[in-house]
């Protein structure tokens, strides 16, 4: 006979409609394959009695979400519902209950991982969280089970499409930041209220989860670097290309060689020849590099409700495969090989530095002269012509350096009396 595993949906928005109609659109697929039946038992809603897009029976419906906790036939709770505290008030209080969880809360994940898995680990209740990061592609199962004989070198990812479709139209239709947000808005490819997606935490909460689990310790929010695109000005954009550059919102996680671990997210000069460049519109990527496999690469939908309910239905199967052959691992090991985040003033990378300046001679040698006394060199310089009386804009390529050290001479170089108005830095990626 078919095992029947009953599941709970706390959160009936985009995703979870998704989760909802694509099981039941493909049941018998998942049957065959698993060898069981994902049924919902109930859902989870603020408002009952609201009309949706999904026709639901009634007596699916409950107003509080811990019904879905009081009620035996669910073994199985989806988390859905956005926030951090009344979700993780719901899972820790699922893992106590012996629920597994099915969650794609990044944020959540990011700021109180650490507490989630540590009473998963004693309670030896699963948490599944593949929906977290990138949408439908299938990053954090890579890097926990196919990728688990190797150090990461290095990952590097696009990771938020909203970002990635706001830089692709600044690039392609030389429309400023605020025109391609509008844009971005008009289509459903930004949120009514776009603010971690522009300022880079929805991607800095997704690297945090990667890096944790690629190094084994949960990486504090407070101290990773995360900077956002709303200073990116179609101006940059031109002369990234002049220079053979895209910019693209990176997220960068790197093993360093005396055993820390970067991780940052940032607006990035990315070399046309590296395949990230190319990746447009709201398409996600992650670059991985691990010292068995070598190189990897993944592609695809960053969110949505179909992508995204693709890896919670991957979960559910899981978890029912966990309901019967209890596990050792519940979703995150750690491992004492790693456990220090380097400073992000440490980190060295050359740069990109765009100055607004008074166009007469002798300022790029003051600019420069503050560059070297700082121990910092200039691969190349831009400075396209203006008209007399107006600003003109200073583009610098500046070799490998600290950030701090760079940051350092910049605050003297804004200083000085021929420099006006915020100097753009962004940081350059190697070309592979």
């Amino acid at each position: 006979m078919i095992r029947e595993i009953g599941i709970g949906l706390a959160g009936f928005g985009t995703v979870g409609a998704g989760v909802f109609l694509n099981l039941e659109k493909n049941r018998a697929l998942l049957r065959e394959r698993i060898g069981r039946d994902l049924i919902v038992r109930k859902i989870a809603v603020k408002d009952p009695s609201k009309k949706r897009p999904v026709s639901l029976p009634p007596a699916l419906l409950a107003a509080n979400w811990r019904e879905l906790l009081d009620d035996p036939a669910v073994q199985v709770v989806v988390e859905l519902m956005g926030g951090i505290e009344e979700p993780r008030e719901l899972i820790l209080e699922a893992i106590r209950r012996g629920k597994i969880v099915v969650t794609g809360n990044k944020a959540l994940l990011a700021e109180h991982g650490a507490e989630i898995f540590q009473l998963a680990t004693e309670k030896r209740v699963p948490v599944f969280y593949e929906a977290a990061v990138a949408g439908g592609i299938p990053i954090i199962k890579a890097v926990r089970e196919a990728f688990v004989a190797n150090h990461f070198l290095r990952v590097r990812g696009i990771i938020n499409g909203t970002s990635n479709y706001i830089l692709t139209r600044m690039a392609e239709s030389g429309l400023d930041f605020a025109s391609a947000l509008a844009e971005a808005q008009a289509a459903g490819y930004a949120e009514a209220d776009p603010t971690l997606d522009v300022n880079g935490w929805d991607a800095g909460h997704k690297a945090i989860i990667l890096a944790s689990l690629a190094y084994g310790f949960w990486v504090p929010s407070k101290d990773v670097l995360v900077e956002g695109i709303e200073s990116i000005t179609p101006g940059d954009i031109r002369f990234a290309a002049q220079l053979g550059y895209t910019i693209k919102l990176l997220g960068f996680i790197d093993a360093c060689l005396d055993g820390s671990v970067e991780v940052s997210v940032q607006p990035s000069l990315v070399p046309d020849e590296n395949i990230l460049a190319s990746v447009r519109g709201v398409f996600n990527a992650i670059a991985v590099r691990g010292d068995v496999v070598g190189d990897a690469l993944f592609y695809g939908r960053g969110a949505g409700q179909d992508p995204t309910a693709s890896s919670v239905i991957s979960d559910l199967a899981d978890a029912a495969v966990a309901l019967e052959a209890p596990r050792d691992s519940f979703g995150f090991i750690p491992h004492a090989l790693y456990g220090k985040l380097r400073p992000a003033d440490e980190v060295v990378s050359p740069f990109y530095l765009r100055l607004g300046v008074d166009d007469k001679p002798g300022v790029l040698a003051r600019i420069a002269g503050v560059l070297g006394e700082a121990g910092i060199g200039i691969s190349s310089v831009i400075q396209p012509e203006t008209n007399e009386g107006e600003l003109a804009a200073l583009v610098l390529m500046i070799h490998d350096a600290p950030r701090g050290r760079v940051l350092s001479a910049l605050q003297k170089i804004r200083a000085l009396d021929c420099v006006h108005g915020d100097p753009a830095l962004y940081r350059v990626e190697a070309a592979a």
